[in-house]
């Protein structure tokens, strides 16, 4: 699975990061989510998924 983030409609309201922290982050002195892992391993499927559902602008894109 393949991890994609449209940074231009992020509107960093950190539910991908409140789901899977393993993957996500937002810094303090962020303006956009930080992707700490494109290629998350098969046992955070589930998480990823979800945090891409859950993001109020469908900004996050999986593949594969």
């Amino acid at each position: 699975m393949k991890v994609e983030v449209d940074f231009v409609a992020c509107e960093m309201h950190g539910d991908c990061v409140m789901e899977a922290p393993e993957v996500f982050d937002l810094a303090d002195d962020s303006e956009v989510v930080t992707v700490l892992d494109d290629s998350p391993p098969e046992n955070l499927r589930g998480k990823v998924e979800t945090a891409a559902r859950m993001c109020p602008v469908a900004a996050i894109k999986l593949h594969g």
